[in-house]
């Protein structure tokens, strides 16, 4: 597992590209399994009221989730790069700009 995770406005995002050999989570929407990497993160948008509490920039704003969209990708390079742009585009959604996202691509640990 590459876990790609954003930083910015004081809170994070982190979400996970499967390998080839690993088991993605599978479920409604979940790409076929012949792709060699599967890019798994949560999705969200600002609403006014419900949703869930979450401070940004020091400011509580309400954000909804929407199902996890997986992706498949026939390169390492590819499915990173498209975590990556996911990433800054949730971050975007509620108000942050994408370029003051930082963001750490990490290698999960095998033990």
């Amino acid at each position: 597992m590459i876990f790609v995770r954003g930083s910015g406005g004081g809170t994070d995002l982190t979400g996970t590209v499967f390998e080839r050999g690993e088991d993605p989570p599978t479920y409604k929407g979940a790409p076929d399994d012949d792709a060699a990497y599967v890019w798994v993160c949560d999705s969200f948008y600002q609403v006014e009221s419900g949703g869930s509490a979450l401070l940004v920039d020091g400011s509580e704003i309400r954000v909804a989730f929407e199902e996890p969209m997986p992706r498949g990708f026939d390169t390492r390079d590819r499915a990173v790069a498209a975590a990556r742009e996911h990433v800054r585009t949730q971050f975007a959604r509620i108000g942050v700009d994408p370029a003051d996202v930082e963001i750490a691509v990490t290698k999960a640990d095998p033990a």
